[in-house]
């Protein structure tokens, strides 16, 4: 099913969606795509504008180098099948303070650890300023925690994030701007943190255009694919019928009033 144009419809249709594709992607992923001691969990951070993310945890602490053999796929086997696959430019780092000491890998009181984690993009993300630099932090937060984030942003640019999501985060890491290629002005981006900086592969893609699976790193070394399209249709499915046929059709126009003469 191509990407729909999701300014169609107001933030709140777009974020029941957006519930929906979270349940989704935690029930393909606890279904046998994760390898054994990982799972997927759909929670609601209770942040000012409650963010719905999906987090990947492990029952405990894996021991040293448990990780290379500890299922999903090796990178040095398969690299990611993604358009474009870049590091930052050690010539272009912005001036930044090193906060990696100051954060914390938050686990459960039962000793779960979070070791990755997928965040869909809403439009009350990118409605404001300060809402683009909340989230682009909140990703950058994670990365130097040690968790790696896919993010998916499948909405249209705008004035507070002229490069995208992506842009926003890749700011904090490459002075170069993200250059949004014309054919693919949404972004879903993976993003695999080695300790010391992050890797992004990223899928440029557009309205009209089928998603396709993305990698979700379980440490810097193994990956397992995220099945976006088969997702993104069953929450597409459950979605009422006259806001599918809004995004498909475009929205009803209304009559216009009748005139007594």
């Amino acid at each position: 099913m191509p990407i729909h144009d999701w300014t169609r419809v107001d933030a709140g249709t777009f974020h029941a969606f957006h519930t929906l594709w979270i349940g989704e992607i935690m029930k393909a992923l606890n279904a046998g795509l994760l390898p054994p001691g990982y799972y997927a969990l759909a929670e609601q951070v209770a942040t000012r504008m409650q963010t719905d993310v999906l987090t990947l945890r492990s029952p405990s602490p894996m021991p040293s180098g448990a990780e290379s053999s500890n299922g999903g796929v090796a990178v040095v086997e398969a690299p990611p099948h993604v358009r474009l696959n870049v590091r930052p430019d050690p010539k272009s780092r912005p001036r930044r303070s090193v906060r990696r000491g100051r954060h914390l890998v938050i686990r459960h009181i039962s000793g779960h650890q979070v070791v990755a984690l997928i965040e869909i993009v809403s439009p009350s993300n990118k409605d404001r300023k300060v809402h683009v630099r909340e989230l682009a932090e909140k990703v950058v937060r994670s990365l130097e925690a040690g968790v790696h984030v896919l993010l998916l942003d499948l909405l249209p640019r705008g004035a507070y994030d002229p490069h995208g999501m992506h842009g926003a985060v890749w700011g904090h890491f490459d002075t170069r701007p993200y250059e949004v290629p014309e054919d693919g002005p949404l972004t879903l981006v993976s993003y695999a943190w080695d300790g010391q900086e992050p890797e992004a592969f990223i899928e440029p893609v557009a309205v009209g255009q089928t998603l396709i699976d993305m990698p979700l790193f379980l440490s810097p070394q193994r990956y397992v694919y995220v099945p976006l399209e088969s997702t993104y249709l069953a929450s597409y499915q459950g979605m009422p019928e006259f806001w599918r046929d809004v995004l498909e059709h475009g929205p009803i126009e209304e009559p216009p009033p009748s005139s007594n003469s």
